[in-house]
């Protein structure tokens, strides 16, 4: 049985955000604690349809659902190659107890289990002033904030979407000066920063330009899983956590759910303040 979770709003303390916000810049915060895969779309879909119906009635408001999935889950998009990503027999996802699901999200295939932080914000791009590839780099630039906080430089990659954790200029690995993951050799970008180690995946979807799906950071997940999958498609990229970058340091669920939360209040509040408008 499926118990919802009753809207939690968790307010960001006012001697940490000196910018001044009324109600209405407020983005309501849902966390949804532990849920199934196909439990936790359908909130994200009934939460898309409530935002657009209340800017269709001239209103706002937003939000963000917070959950872990239970039971763990590959989810694969419907790109053609997807599907080819998944390494496991139906034996070995049954050993280790992951099932797996379709989903209308970008990207490839990916993993979502117990100690992986999944964020869905349902944001109007319209009121950010974002377009797609704005808004990846919002997220992404979000993730890195909140990673600064415990300590771990998370970096964008010029070649894949999402953040990662150590690697080389992209000019040096092609020159043969630095190595990145097991596949040195792979194909280079034009320039840039190409990450070592993943550790916040990505991937959203677009619907009468208010955003669905998201992110998924990796605090302590069971990184054995990743084994049972090509992460995102992207051969020889290796998957971390914060768990594994940092050990006994790493913080908490709610710790990390608290700062993650904050950063995401000040970006949109930021966005706003801009009175941006259009394309980004």
């Amino acid at each position: 049985m499926i118990v919802e979770v009753p809207t939690i709003i968790m307010p960001t303390p006012a001697a940490d955000n000196p910018t001044p916000r009324d109600a209405a810049d407020s983005i309501d915060v849902i966390d949804l604690g532990r849920l199934e895969y196909a439990a936790a779309l359908d909130r994200q879909r009934r939460t898309l349809d409530d935002v657009v119906a209340r800017r269709d009635r001239g209103g706002g408001g937003m939000a963000v659902l917070l959950v872990e999935h239970d039971p763990p889950v590959i989810t694969v998009s419907r790109r053609a190659s997807a599907p080819t990503h998944l390494l496991a027999t139906p034996a070995q996802l049954d050993a280790s107890g992951v099932t797996v699901a379709e989903t209308d999200r970008g990207g490839d295939i990916t993993y979502h289990g117990p100690g992986q932080l999944v964020v869905y914000p349902i944001l109007d791009l319209n009121v950010l002033g974002l377009r797609l590839h704005g808004y990846m780099r919002f997220l992404e630039a979000i993730v890195i904030d909140t990673l600064a906080t415990f300590g771990v430089e998370g970096r964008r990659d010029a070649c894949a979407t999402g953040v990662w954790v150590g690697g080389a200029d992209i000019a040096e690995v092609a020159a043969g000066k630095g190595r990145v993951g097991n596949d040195p050799d792979g194909p280079m970008c034009v320039a840039g920063f190409r990450g070592d180690r993943k550790i916040c995946a990505m991937g959203v979807r677009v619907s009468r330009w208010v955003t669905m799906h998201g992110l998924a950071l990796n605090v302590d997940p069971d990184l054995d899983h990743f084994r049972l999958i090509v992460p995102c498609g992207l051969a020889g990229r290796r998957v971390t956590s914060l768990r594994a970058e940092i050990g006994d340091a790493c913080p908490s669920m709610d710790a990390v759910k608290r700062v993650l939360v904050d950063r995401f209040e000040r970006a949109v509040a930021e966005r706003r303040a801009e009175g941006v408008s259009g394309s980004a």
